[in-house]
């Protein structure tokens, strides 16, 4: 695997979650979140001058079925926001189900449900990101 940081990002319309992995690309961490109300990409690019991250990996939304959700519209403007202000290439990763493994992970960590709100988005970024990485380690990425 290639040395450097990922960050990774879990778009919803409210809030983005994100995650940073270390330069090792061994773990991937919760970061914290960007509201969608505030200046997204000012917000990116001090994670992009603090962290120097060789991709970006953007949770893909779909079905169960594999279907494209009805957010999916949202996300690629998301994506595309990113491809035109970042030269960072992104690494789209099927995020079925990772919202409700993170929340999963919370609960089971020992916070409850009101606490776990404010972690969520930035677990589900984790995840997506772990599986970004799992993939880079298949050389798939």
């Amino acid at each position: 695997m290639r040395s450097g940081r990922r960050i990774a990002f879990d778009y919803g319309d409210v809030r983005i979650g994100v995650a940073i992995s270390d330069a090792s690309g061994l773990l991937a961490t919760p970061h914290g979140v960007i509201a969608t109300s505030a200046d997204v990409i000012s917000e990116v690019a001090k994670l992009v001058a603090e962290n120097d991250p060789i991709y970006f990996a953007v949770g893909i939304p779909r079905h169960l079925s594999g279907a494209e959700s009805a957010k999916m519209k949202s996300v690629e403007e998301f994506i595309a926001t990113l491809l035109a202000n970042f030269d960072i290439p992104i690494v789209r990763i099927d995020e079925r189900l990772s919202t409700v493994s993170a929340a999963r992970s919370l609960q089971a960590s020992g916070k409850n449900s009101k606490q776990a709100k404010s972690f969520i988005d930035a677990a589900a970024a984790a995840t997506i990101l772990e599986m970004a990485l799992s993939k880079e380690k298949l050389h798939d990425v």
